[in-house]
């Protein structure tokens, strides 16, 4: 079917018999398909005999959430990007635009009692892992109803079982490890995701996480998200070695298409399950990102614009999966446009109130520095006159 032409796919999966225009339906009574089957790019594997499965069955409900969840992150980092081009965010800025299927396929495959913990490119992560669109926005532009009480900004953002947003290349791969040992330690079936991009992949303090998870077989999922540059430089240029779900030598590793919503999710159930059986394992998800490394990056100098353009027409994360669910007739075009103008409104709205809402007055700056500090404790400012109160 073709994107654009008003039809919609009538018949049930495996029956792809009967594809009407919509015009025809016009004034009859039909229902949508309930679920559908996709096939996947074929992973590749690293000391696994066996991997997920390459044939995926997903339900509407699924189609519907998984749409939403990343329309609703381009939507907004794109509202981000506008915002910091207006001054209204300062500081850094990652966007997450065109990684959107790692965050929502692992999300899809995983609980909100599993622990998740990423470097800075955090927005997208932040929101799947329950933050709503105003704390994101709110955070960024500093203000008192930002997910981290407008402290942390774009690199420092946290939920409930989310431990940011780290600003320190590579620094959230150990503490990964560590989240993972209290899961162990404490008997809980759960697993701790640790997101690195493949600019942080020979970082050693990887391969010491690597080690320790190993030696003590942590439930731990250690995940590259591989979008081709670690700043400015591609990983052609910065890694001998670019099969980054090999790199855990010893530990098992899954190379997917980190473009494919579902894909990810497969690889995420089957990378869980390995991980409580059996300790870690490591995920290459390859993506791409749209924008530069970060807003002050243009993200030009060193790839083409004819590269960025040729993936987001061949590869887009969100068009791929429109055209998917649409030709297995479980949603309709009508429904992603109506999700389309809701998420434009939703993302519209709070951003209005992330730039009107209250901004942090000049004492914040000394409260959440200890855990319970004792009664009227203080904190010395930047000079021996100021000694603050703290909470």
């Amino acid at each position: 079917m073709r994107r654009g032409h008003p039809q919609l796919a009538v018949s049930r999966p495996g029956d792809r018999s009967l594809q009407v225009p919509l015009k025809a339906l016009q004034g009859c009574s039909y229902s949508m398909a309930t679920e559908a089957v996709h096939n996947v790019t074929p992973y590749k594997l690293h000391h696994l005999e066996e991997g997920p499965k390459t044939t995926v069955t997903y339900g509407r409900d699924e189609a519907l959430k998984y749409y939403r969840q990343m329309r609703t992150i381009r939507v907004m980092e794109t509202t981000a990007a506008n915002l910091y081009k207006s001054k209204i965010i300062r500081g850094f800025c990652h966007l997450y635009s065109g990684q959107e299927a790692v965050a929502v396929g692992m999300e899809g495959a995983i609980t909100h009692e599993d622990s998740v913990i990423t470097a800075y490119r955090a927005h997208g992560w932040t929101y799947t892992r329950g933050a709503d669109v105003h704390s994101v926005l709110a955070e960024l532009t500093g203000r008192k109803t930002g997910c981290a009480n407008g402290k942390g900004g774009s690199m420092h953002m946290y939920a409930k079982n989310f431990y940011g947003g780290n600003g320190i290349v590579g620094a959230q791969v150990p503490l990964g490890a560590g989240i993972a040992f209290a899961h162990k330690y404490k008997n809980e079936e759960k697993v701790c995701i640790a997101l690195y991009g493949d600019g942080a992949a020979n970082q050693g303090q990887i391969f010491e996480a690597y080690n320790i998870a190993k030696l003590w077989n942590l439930p731990c999922i250690f995940v590259c998200e591989n979008n081709g540059y670690g700043m400015g430089t591609s990983m052609a240029r910065s890694s001998a070695s670019v099969d980054y779900y090999s790199r855990g030598d010893y530990i098992p590793g899954i190379w997917v298409d980190g473009m494919d919503v579902l894909a990810v999710r497969e690889a995420t159930r089957f990378a869980k399950d390995y991980a409580l059986k059996n300790g870690p394992i490591v995920i290459e998800a390859f993506t791409y990102r749209y924008h530069g490394h970060s807003m002050s990056d243009p993200g030009t100098s060193y790839r083409t614009r004819e590269e960025v353009q040729e993936v987001r027409q061949k590869r887009d994360p969100i068009g791929k999966f429109k055209d998917v669910i649409v030709q297995a007739g479980v949603v309709s075009e009508a429904e992603i446009k109506k999700i389309e103008e809701e998420i434009k409104k939703e993302v519209a709205d709070a951003a209005e109130l992330a730039k009107n809402d209250p901004e942090l007055p000049p004492e914040e700056l000394y409260t959440h520095v200890y855990m319970d500090p004792p009664p009227n404790f203080k904190i010395r400012g930047c000079d021996d006159s100021i000694l603050a109160s703290t909470r």
